[in-house]
């Protein structure tokens, strides 16, 4: 069952550079990871401080060796000193058999 993961990050005031770079750095190492599907980082054009992470996986079982991986630990450890409040995840399962994306 593959799984989409939404995370919603608030940073410090004056840290929003900082979360922006802590969560871009993790885009490339998260597409390497076996069964990473998409790992997009967004911000919201009106709270410079508000940002987003969308997380695509085949499965729950490759987010959780991306999760114990040392590039994520470190992060993790980070952005408790970037953000103002834990951030907000809301996880997404899909029992879809199908690949998505725009018909082709």
């Amino acid at each position: 069952m593959s799984l989409t993961v939404i995370s919603r990050f608030e940073a410090r005031r004056g840290r929003e550079d900082g979360l922006r770079t802590e969560l871009e750095a993790l885009i490339e190492p998260a597409l390497d990871e076996p069964g990473c599907l998409g790992y997009d980082v967004y911000a919201d054009p009106n709270r410079p401080e508000v940002m987003a992470l969308v997380e695509r996986w085949t499965s729950e079982e490759g987010r959780a060796a991306y999760l114990a991986s040392p590039c994520a630990r470190r992060a993790a450890e980070v952005m408790g000193t970037l953000l103002c409040r834990p951030p907000e995840v809301q996880y997404l399962p899909c029992p879809c058999a199908r690949p998505s994306g725009p018909p082709g």
